[in-house]
């Protein structure tokens, strides 16, 4: 049952995060004049299609592992036949549109990831709550890094080494990425602002080496907001998230923090079933999540993906022309190649966290 579980979820959850990414491209596609062709959830032969009044055809696939929407004419003039080329329709191609608007349709896909997250926060604050946690020190861990450095309890964190901090999630997010450093904390005591230096503690974890404070915070009961108040913190959310994603990326290609979070199909479908568990509230934050890291992922400078046209797309606006297609084909040969490992390591990681290695080890004694 609990594999059946994870495989609904997952599928649930793939389904959503797809749909509306490439629901970002149809429609900026239709609204810069550009024909779409097909629309498809999943790859490989339909298992269900229909085509409608507009001459593109609506595609489930057997292989949920993503999806695609097929533009008309996406393919240079010189790629194909003399066959195909006179069946383009005239003013609806992909390719002869302007530079903006390929860019437009391009990067409707991502934005829609954000936009569908911001929705999600949204909504979740409306109806469930949200916990409005502040950075109030309740507690110092005995012999911590806090407690050395003479933080109290009941000191507000203001701002550590210049970073404003307006949640107690913030200290969290911004002291892991720096462990042994030395940090200026600003707090507010009795009405009064006092700086504090700190040396960050440190802790050993399967990720890597992260900073430890050691104080601990109040929570909140969570307080449902009004719809304003509710968008307002479904914006914000979202690019806090986009910002702890970042720093974690960047903290990852520094050597600063290890690479075992990096993971596959098979990490989402285990924690979609576990988040699915909790309830439809935790399984629509988590929607969420992943909505925000597929819009991110989609915009790194990768040939292959969305940010890596858009390079393209700007160097032809620079250069007056498109790069030369010997290049572009070079480029992303090695865009797919890119991808192909980077999706080979998050399976091993997958293997790895779910314990096949150790499985096999021990049959082998």
């Amino acid at each position: 049952m609990e594999a059946v579980r994870s495989i609904g979820a997952f599928l649930v959850v793939l389904g959503v995060l797809v749909f509306v990414h490439e629901l970002g491209h149809y429609l900026a596609a239709r609204w810069r004049g550009v024909h779409v062709e097909a629309f498809s959830i999943g790859f490989g032969k339909p298992i269900a299609q229909w085509t409608d009044r507009l001459g593109t055809a609506w595609k489930l696939s057997w292989l949920p592992l993503g999806g695609y929407v097929k533009l008309h004419g996406q393919e240079q003039p010189t790629d194909v036949s003399v066959e195909e080329r006179a069946a383009y329709l005239p003013g609806r191609t992909f390719h002869e549109k302007s530079v903006l608007s390929r860019a437009i349709v391009v990067a409707a896909g991502p934005i829609a990831n954000f936009l569908l997250a911001m929705v999600l926060f949204a909504g979740l604050f409306m109806v469930v709550g949200r916990s409005q946690s502040v950075p109030v020190v309740k507690d110092v861990v005995a012999g911590g890094a806090a407690q050395l450095a003479g933080l109290r309890a009941g000191d507000r964190v203001q701002s550590i080494d210049g970073t404003a901090v307006v949640r107690f999630e913030d200290i969290r997010r911004i002291v892991a990425g720096a462990p042994d450093r030395v940090m200026e904390v600003l707090i507010e005591r009795d009405g009064q602002s006092l700086p504090i230096s700190v040396k960050i503690g440190a802790q050993e974890t399967r990720n890597g080496r992260i900073g430890l404070l050691g104080v601990q915070g109040a929570a909140s009961p969570p307080q449902r907001l009004g719809p304003v108040e509710a968008i307002q913190a479904g914006v914000s959310e979202t690019w806090s998230v986009i910002v702890q994603t970042l720093q974690s990326f960047g903290q990852m290609l520094s050597g600063s923090r290890g690479t075992e979070d990096i993971g596959g199909p098979l990490r989402i479908a285990e924690m979609s079933g576990q988040v699915a568990q909790l309830g439809v509230a935790s399984l629509i934050g988590f929607i969420a999540l992943l909505s925000v890291n597929l819009g991110l992922i989609n915009l790194f400078p990768i040939p292959v993906l969305d940010g890596g046209h858009l390079v393209f797309y700007a160097l032809e606006a620079v250069r007056g022309r498109p790069l030369p297609a010997r290049a572009q084909q070079a480029v992303f040969r090695a865009g797919a190649a890119v991808l192909a490992t980077l999706f080979i390591f998050a399976t091993w990681n997958d293997l790895t966290h779910l314990g096949l290695f150790r499985w096999v080890a021990g049959l082998a004694g």
